[in-house]
């Protein structure tokens, strides 16, 4: 795949050029050198690629599930053949260092084979009847063409995230990758299921440039094939889809981002809640949905925590993401850096103070501590994704609390306690639809139910996730036709 410098979109098995043959070029952000160049997509080729996915929808839905297991599981062994060249993709395409790469690759192999597992998830019940000789039971059904989003911050494991929950279930997909990483978002997701033998307009993948996503939308929203949106992105893009898929009587299952608390509580091993804190904060320079934004902890523990905190942080390797030393890589584009610089600089003009960082150098943003930041600052009551964390004290358990739930995000918690019941009794206080104890916020696997509360989305992933893409059918018999009772 990275020897492939023209991607054109897929649709019904078939890799075809856009309309007029537009393309756009996809530039590494590092480097800022040409990387790609890809089909500029439009609603003409989303409607070729909704038409192609509902021809495929009948035989994919009937298709057994060990047939389907086979081919999710083939696809994680084309995967873990291919890790050093993905790793090179995700490194060149999305700024991912080395280290966020293999971590993307572990999970999106433990994804691919969970799913094997799911295919045999969609079950029914069956249920007692007041009515003397009736069968009662239900079956689950797929929908038909889910339509996927998918975001360029965790490109790899998202797509696939994306992609895996409403295929096991039965449906067939239309994929539409943010324009900063098509490849890396789509088209690798295409290429290893095209691979591994997924039947032909099951997968199809239709990238977009920039600018370009208002055309598929609408082509999506106008389709009487697509019955479910599926979005893992920002809150700003989840008001329109969802708002447009209740005009339509469309499902929508949103995984949206966070401003995620790590409460530190006065019984922690200092040393281990910074390291928990450095991962968690600066991993994939910020740019993941889990990330820590804001470290709540208890006063009595406050200066020795920042100093060595501020320490650790000062010597994280910044640079090239190729590197495999380099531990903070470029954030994806411009707009990124003037988003997070602009943040910083309000808050600090409003009375915040820098402990380090606050600069950077070219598309590097440095790992940025500050304190002492007012609520009415941007940066402490929305998403920063950047390499940027608060840290704030308290003096009360009651204190972190009311913090950490202030913001109107819930995805993801920590809580650091040498007393794990403590921490345990703590946790379904936190508004979020994760919270971990005694780890970092960024932590994932793929069996578990990961999802948002509040404005971080709903939906879960995971094997939760078949009730979201299927449909519920209830279906009841009696013995015979001329046994039943009627008033008239």
């Amino acid at each position: 795949m990275s020897d492939i410098d023209t991607h054109d979109y897929l649709a019904g098995g078939t890799w075809k050029k856009a309309s007029g043959n537009a393309t756009f070029d996809v530039l590494e952000p590092y480097s800022g050198k040409l990387m790609s160049r890809v089909a500029a997509c439009g609603g003409a080729e989303a409607q070729d690629a909704i038409e192609a996915a509902q021809q495929a929808f009948p035989a994919w839905a009937a298709m057994t599930a060990s047939d389907k297991a086979a081919l999710f599981l083939k696809a994680a062994q084309i995967y873990r053949s291919r890790t050093d060249e993905i790793a090179d993709i995700l490194s060149r395409e999305t700024g991912s260092t080395i280290s966020f790469a293999r971590f993307q690759q572990g999970l999106v192999v433990q994804n691919l084979e969970a799913a094997a597992g799911w295919v045999h998830n969609p079950r029914g019940e069956t249920f007692p009847s007041d009515v003397p000789g009736r069968f009662s039971f239900s079956i689950r059904r797929p929908l038909g063409v889910v339509a996927c989003f998918t975001p360029w911050n965790g490109a790899n494991i998202l797509s696939w995230r994306a992609a895996l929950g409403p295929l096991a279930a039965g449906n067939t997909v239309v994929i539409k990758p943010s324009e900063f990483a098509p490849v890396s978002a789509g088209l690798m997701v295409a290429r290893i299921a095209e691979e591994a033998g997924f039947p032909a307009g099951v997968v199809n993948v239709v990238p977009h440039a920039p600018g370009g996503a208002g055309a598929i939308a609408d082509a999506v929203f106008a389709s009487e094939h697509v019955r479910c949106i599926n979005l893992i992105g920002g809150v700003g893009t989840a008001r329109i889809l969802a708002e447009r898929a209740g005009r339509t009587l469309k499902r929508s299952v949103l995984e949206l981002g966070g401003y995620n608390p790590l409460i530190i509580l006065d019984d922690v091993d200092v040393d281990y809640a910074v390291r928990t804190a450095v991962f968690g904060s600066f991993f994939h320079q910020g740019q993941i949905c889990m990330n820590t934004r804001k470290i709540i902890i208890d006063r009595k523990l406050h200066d020795e925590f920042l100093d060595k905190f501020v320490k650790r942080a000062r010597q994280l390797p910044m640079g090239d993401p190729s590197n495999p030393e380099t531990l903070i890589g470029p954030l994806i584009n411009t707009a990124a850096i003037e988003k997070v610089h602009k943040g910083v600089q309000e808050a600090v003009s409003l009375g915040a103070r820098i402990e380090t960082g606050g600069t950077f150098d070219g598309q590097v943003y440095h790992p940025t501590i500050l304190t002492k930041v007012p609520y009415e600052a941007t940066i402490s009551n929305q998403e920063t994704f950047g390499p940027v964390v608060i840290v704030e004290p308290v003096d009360t358990v009651e204190d972190a609390v009311r913090v950490a739930n202030r913001t109107s995000y819930g995805l993801v918690a920590s809580i650091l306690s040498g007393d794990s019941y403590r921490a345990l009794e703590l946790a379904p206080r936190i508004q979020a639809g994760v919270v971990n104890v005694n780890t970092a916020t960024v932590n994932d696997e793929a069996h578990v139910p990961l999802g948002g509360v509040r404005d971080s989305g709903w939906g879960r992933t995971g094997p939760d996730c078949m009730k979201d893409f299927t449909d519920t059918i209830w279906i009841n018999a009696r013995h015979s036709g001329n046994e039943a009772q009627y008033p008239f």
